[in-house]
């Protein structure tokens, strides 16, 4: 979605969701991108919360609304619905609990119920930091990236690895999604909802790009 601002230049409003299991460092990713923060107390996500974030791209300023969702199957018919709308995900893992790996693909199912396919989505294996306990291989969680389509990065909110970058990526993979050309015409201004705009492909295809604590 875009927006004029005060200046008279435009505005990108992209909403982005960070999902996956409970305890997967979720809340801790987005504090550590928005704020630069760890809090090794983090409680557990209520529901649903989110922070915005300014990021420029091509000159261009972006403003990433960024919705952490809780884990918890309580919650899952309440934050679910706040996928819908969303231009990207982050779709989380722990690489030290196996069980929040073989998770991924029942999350991604939600997610595309409620989206289309052109959602910018990136598998994040986080707490990379815990080599020694780890249970899901950097090669197993490239794998599955390449096999769903997905970007694939393993980063650590504890000591911030990859935490700007995973962001970032999907940001701009959004921002590439949407044409300037199309963005700026009469006739896809008049399509513009309050939920979002429809994306467009511009690539034609998606690189997978692969990142961990190790390269």
């Amino acid at each position: 979605m875009s927006e004029e601002n005060g200046e008279g230049g435009e505005e990108y409003l992209f909403k982005i969701v960070l999902i996956g299991d409970s305890a997967v460092g979720k809340s801790n990713l987005l504090s550590r991108f928005a704020r630069n923060e760890f809090d090794s107390n983090s409680k557990a996500t209520i529901g649903v919360e989110f922070q915005t974030q300014m990021v420029e791209i091509d000159g261009k300023e972006v403003k990433a609304q960024i919705w952490d969702t809780a884990g918890q199957e309580r919650f899952r018919a309440v934050t679910s619905a706040y996928y819908r709308g969303a231009f990207g995900a982050l779709v989380v893992y722990d690489i030290s609990r196996r069980g929040t790996f073989e998770s991924i693909k029942r999350w991604l199912d939600e997610l595309t119920t409620q989206n289309d396919s052109t959602v910018a989505r990136m598998l994040v294996g986080n707490k990379c930091d815990l080599e020694n306990i780890r249970e899901v291989s950097i090669e197993e969680g490239k794998a599955l990236a390449e096999e769903e389509g997905l970007f694939f990065m393993e980063t650590s909110a504890l000591d911030s690895t990859n935490v700007q970058t995973a962001f970032e990526i999907v940001i701009r993979e959004i921002y590439n999604n949407i044409s300037r050309k199309v963005l700026n015409s009469d006739s896809y201004k008049a399509e513009l909802s309050v939920n979002r705009v429809t994306l467009v492909n511009g690539s034609g295809s998606k690189k997978n790009m692969f990142s961990s604590c190790c390269s």
